[in-house]
């Protein structure tokens, strides 16, 4: 039983990972309309500005502390968003979709690079964020305490995100703009500026999940095209654009693969896009998409 109990809080905190990459990811292409193919880089890049800055201040700032540098990388790739997306992005609304896949899988590898240059391939973590909290004790065996208050923050962060796009005046307009763009310049909405605000929370999302991983996880060279990949199995499953999809996706994808790599490790991959296969021969929009 302690063992279950484990494997059940290990699956809740790799949800609550997927679903800020996940849910990221689907508020930029239900307002946009892109699909990102640079999303994963953006949590790579979160990922590896927190290391950089947890260790930076480990030197001079006590342990308990360190925690006040967890956003730190979410803010950094929200900014860098806000500048990527009416410079890179925004010429590329009016072409083909297939312009902005390549835009974007451009971004990616321009994004790889630069974390290659400026981080090397050295692995980069922020562990002792962990050790800083300690240890439960769950029937006799260990388990961090971090990884119980990050999934807290996975809660926390997807009631915040409801209630920011369905409860405020600025969610209001984010959906009008999701729904009839043309409509919404008309009745004199900034749709530029909705559009870099949608792009700038979506890499925030994104951030945010590297930030909170790489304490337990270190940042690895090509760590956001393995995560991509997952992301994108979630979206099908949930139903791109929609957020309870991208939560309801995430928990199906994280206790899926939970399950396969204590028991079946060699078909985890496998049994994701199994599933993800049934669900598009099912309902091809997925569980809670819409369809056009």
């Amino acid at each position: 039983m302690e063992i279950v109990a484990i494997q059940v809080l290990n699956s809740l905190f790799y949800a609550a990972v997927l679903f800020l990459i996940a849910a990221g990811l689907s508020l930029i292409f239900g307002v946009m309309g892109i699909v990102n193919m640079a999303h994963g880089s953006f949590y790579a890049l979160g990922a590896y500005v927190t290391a950089w800055s947890v260790a930076a201040a480990a030197a001079v700032i006590p342990p308990a502390a360190l925690f006040i540098f967890l956003p730190l990388g979410a803010i950094a790739v929200a900014l860098i968003g806000l500048a990527i997306e009416p410079t890179l992005i925004r010429p590329f609304y009016r072409r083909p979709e297939e312009y902005q896949l390549l835009v974007t899988f451009g971004l990616l590898l321009v994004l790889e690079d630069a974390i290659r240059l400026v981080w090397g391939g050295t692995p980069r973590t922020a562990s002792g964020l962990v050790d800083s909290l300690g240890l439960l004790q769950i029937g006799g065996l260990p388990y961090p305490v971090y990884n119980l208050a990050m999934i807290g923050v996975g809660i926390a962060a997807a009631l915040g995100l409801w209630a920011f796009v369905y409860r405020t005046r600025f969610g209001v307009l984010l959906r009008a703009t999701s729904q009839d763009r043309r409509m919404a310049a008309a009745l004199g909405i900034d749709v530029g500026r909705i559009y870099s605000l949608a792009f700038g929370l979506g890499c925030f999302m994104a951030g945010l999940a590297g930030a909170i991983v790489v304490p337990s996880q270190a940042a690895v060279l090509g760590m956001g095209v393995e995560v991509i990949v997952l992301s994108f199995v979630v979206v099908v499953i949930g139903g791109l654009g929609s957020l309870e999809g991208a939560l309801v996706g995430a928990l199906i994808v994280s206790a899926l693969r939970t399950i396969t790599i204590q028991f079946w490790e060699e078909i985890e991959l496998a049994a994701l896009y199994l599933i993800a296969a049934i669900v598009l021969l099912i309902l091809p929009t997925g569980l809670f998409g819409k369809k056009a």
